[in-house]
């Protein structure tokens, strides 16, 4: 029997798209998902610049807004962050912490992302939590003990009912940009391995509604490959997200 969970397809822009550019893109794709309307949930996190536009660019088509990141305190003297309550006033529903690239150029740890997410989640924010490995952890077979170690260290001091608006999302550092991408087969391994995880710390019910995306290099070509595994709720798309036509193709390849 198929699971219940949500499908999940988010765009993550990172630093691309200046702000008539990316205006233009939540045009050109509200546009294309009129067109052909998805149950699923979509959701676009574009740079800081664009938050308070994008929420007015999609009203009333459905498509959520997130952040890129946020900074742990409600507010103070920290020149050039955005904080949690920040983004909640201007209309942003999500937002993704602790990726992998927060974690290798700005040197963000687990136990920093914690309290981001306890930040996050106090002003109502729903959260796109990353973990993942490098290609020198996944050759050296550290891969499952590592993203145990992320999931424990971020999560494991927060109650069911704050769990429940996370989301997490699963980035094999190495497909990252690379153009090498996880096969299906080495996504539903650790898919399945997240949800034992989450199992652990939470028990089933949690572990079985909690979605989990894919972000490592999906797009339309190796989209419906990923998205049909069992344990793969969705994408955190990079690259593909920057074209309005790749990233709706990836959200009507989830199988029906």
């Amino acid at each position: 029997m198929p699971n219940q969970r949500k499908k999940i397809i988010a765009a993550n822009w990172k630093m691309h798209k200046t702000f008539h550019e990316g205006i233009a893109l939540l045009v050109e794709l509200n546009m294309l998902i009129s067109s052909k309307p998805t149950k699923h949930t979509i959701v676009v996190a574009p740079p800081y610049i664009h938050l308070q536009s994008a929420v007015h660019a999609v009203a009333d088509t459905g498509i959520k807004v997130a952040a890129q990141n946020c900074h742990q305190a409600p507010q103070g003297a920290y020149t050039g962050e955005v904080s949690a309550e920040m983004l909640q006033s201007v209309g942003a529903e999500y937002v993704i912490l602790g990726h992998s690239e927060r974690r290798q150029y700005f040197g963000e740890t687990d136990e920093l992302v914690a309290q981001k997410i306890k930040a996050a989640t106090d002003f109502g924010l729903k959260v796109i939590f990353c973990c993942g490995e490098s290609l020198a952890e996944r050759e050296a077979g550290t891969h499952f003990e590592l993203v145990k170690h992320q999931i424990t260290t971020a999560l494991k001091s927060f109650q069911p009912r704050v769990i429940k608006d996370v989301v997490v999302a699963y980035e094999p550092v190495w497909a990252i940009g690379t153009g090498l991408t996880a096969s299906p087969e080495q996504a539903q391994e650790m898919h399945a391995f997240i949800r034992e995880t989450l199992q652990g710390l939470f028990g089933a019910e949690i572990a079985n509604n909690t979605p989990i995306l894919y972000g490592g290099s999906m797009k339309p070509a190796n989209a419906n490959g990923l998205l049909s595994q069992p344990d793969v709720d969705g994408g955190l798309i990079g690259g593909a997200s920057l074209i309005a036509q790749d990233f709706f193709d990836i959200i009507h390849s989830i199988p029906a």
